[in-house]
């Protein structure tokens, strides 16, 4: 017999960094008996098509610490500016969503927070990102490393980061990484993209 399935297309939301909500899909399809595999009406019954709804398939959930592993990757310097990139991998034995975009605290050696100021960009802006086991998604970084304000000129104008704690999309456990990119000008500012296919 044949069958025509609709799938729909769940888009995961980001509640924990505060991304937009997306909902799931649902559409309908009518279906006609095949006639090799459904006997013919008698003639005084009507003739009527059957209406069958496509439930949404089952989507990959969100993608959270337990099987990310992440680390960041610089990408360019320039004119005092900084570049890099945030990237997580799919550590886990299925296929997990990733959307919009990743908390980020830099840290010091012991643990302790450093001036972290994380303003997100738009460039790209927040869309789902299905990750299989092994693939990986980014997102891009820019920090300035001229001081500002009464920041020190004659030494690091902050202390400078060893490790970072990372948290993804709609989630609550951070992720652990090495920084070594050096110091963060102008009170820890970082700008952050949304999550994208690497």
């Amino acid at each position: 017999m044949r069958r025509l399935v609709a799938f729909g297309v769940l888009a995961v939301a980001l509640a924990a960094c505060g991304s937009p909500q997306q909902a799931a899909d649902q559409s309908s399809l009518a279906v006609e008996p095949s006639s090799e595999s459904a006997p013919a009406p008698p003639s005084s019954a009507p003739v009527t098509s059957a209406q069958v709804t496509a439930t949404a398939a089952p989507a990959s959930g969100r993608c959270t610490a337990a099987v990310l592993a992440a680390a960041v990757e610089s990408t360019g310097a320039g004119a005092g500016n900084r570049y890099g990139k945030l990237v997580v991998t799919n550590n886990g034995a299925g296929p997990c969503t990733v959307n919009g975009y990743s908390g980020l605290q830099l840290l010091d050696s012991a643990g302790n927070p450093v001036p972290t100021d994380l303003r997100r960009t738009s460039d790209p802006g927040p869309a789902p990102v299905v990750l299989a086991p092994g693939t990986a998604a980014a997102a891009n970084l820019h920090w300035t490393v001229v001081p500002t304000g009464d920041e020190p000129v004659d030494r690091p104008c902050q202390e400078e980061a060893v490790r970072a704690a990372a948290i993804p999309p709609d989630e609550t456990e951070p992720m652990s990484l090495r920084w070594g990119l050096g110091p963060v000008c102008a009170g820890g500012k970082i700008e952050i993209s949304a999550f994208y296919a690497a």
